[in-house]
């Protein structure tokens, strides 16, 4: 008992440390779509986006990288998983790099299923360029068969639409499609994740004196109300083809889970990097170019890196959350059909 006791406190603290997994194998590709939560290099350097100022990229790779973290997101974790390294960047694969060897990463940050303030290709143009790799015969149908796509919206939507904020009822419609179309392509695995607890956000959380600081749990009850949704959604595209194609990763739990476990966590319900006056952010300098932000001594002692995105070490802990889940992915399944799902 005292074994497995040590075992959980060592999985879900915030200095959480998982081994290399041995996935498919070399042969595998891993294709991207969604926003900042899976995004690895897509947003673009020159449009002001803190994701290529410092100190983003601290932990990994050293300087920023185009990720929204200190180092590493869930999409790395999960290529890792399968044995392979992160796909590159579909901005990079443009730029002429011929790295399409491990799949492509269509997500791009502050992106939705529907257009978004922030810009951007919305999931659908994502599928697009995906679509248009194929017809191109970037990748064959050979490269596909045992390939996965992770899709990661993570609620954007309900933020930053164009013309308002969309309903839970219809951003469930356009992931479902979105998620037959990519299966349509030839892609026989597919995993979907859900969103977080937006009430946990450092942004959305009550200021007061930490460690009193309380999620907002009507924010909260609005990410479970569209996650619930969203797995009846999946339960039936599943029933349609008739097996586990389509996998849910909980994150929404996977964050209450690793936010509940305070034992290593330095003021879990905020941010590792924060700005240091009203309206300023992570990675924001004044025009003299002095720093307007504060970064904490440790970030793998903060799940939060900024006010929305975790750290590294914040991912690190969803991803050995969720990863379970994942098994499914590696299960035998029925031979591909585009008529499995009606589009």
């Amino acid at each position: 008992m005292e074994k497995k006791a040590s075992f959980t406190l060592a999985l879900f603290s915030c200095l959480l440390i998982v081994s290399p997994e041995v996935g498919y194998g070399a042969d595998t590709k891993l294709f991207v779509f969604g926003d900042s939560y899976a995004d690895t290099g897509n947003t673009p350097q020159n449009d002001g986006f803190e994701c290529w100022e410092e100190p983003y990229g601290i932990t990994f790779p050293g300087k920023p990288s185009g990720r929204f973290s200190d180092g590493r997101v869930l999409t790395d974790f999960v290529a890792e998983y399968l044995g392979i390294r992160s796909p590159v960047p579909y901005r990079e694969w443009k730029l002429g790099l011929n790295l399409q060897k491990y799949g492509m990463n269509f997500a791009y940050g502050g992106t939705g299923v529907f257009n978004t303030i922030n810009g951007g290709p919305n999931m659908t143009a994502q599928i697009n360029d995906f679509q248009q790799l194929i017809q191109q015969r970037v990748f064959t149908k050979r490269d596909l068969t045992s390939s996965v796509a992770h899709v990661s919206p993570a609620g954007n939507d309900y933020a930053l639409s164009v013309g308002g904020q969309k309903d839970i009822e219809n951003v469930i419609s356009q992931l479902v499609l979105n998620l037959k179309r990519i299966y349509s392509l030839g892609v026989p695995r597919i995993s979907m994740v859900t969103v977080p607890p937006f009430g946990c956000f450092p942004e959305n959380v009550p200021i007061q004196p930490s460690p009193n600081r309380v999620c907002n749990e009507s924010d909260n009850s609005f990410s479970r109300l569209h996650n619930q949704l969203l797995k009846k959604a999946v339960e039936q595209l599943n029933n349609e083809t008739g097996g586990s194609t389509f996998v849910i990763l909980d994150i929404y739990s996977a964050f209450m889970y690793a936010l509940n476990w305070k034992s290593s966590c330095v003021n879990p319900l905020g941010e590792c990097c924060k700005g240091t006056r009203s309206g300023s952010n992570c990675g924001d300098v004044d025009e003299d170019g002095r720093k307007e932000y504060v970064v904490c001594e440790d970030p793998k002692k903060s799940f939060f890196w900024d006010t929305i995105h975790p750290s590294q070490q914040g991912w690190l802990s969803v991803f050995s959350i969720v990863k379970p889940s994942l098994n499914t992915l590696l299960l035998p399944h029925a031979p591909f059909t585009s008529a499995s799902v009606a589009i």
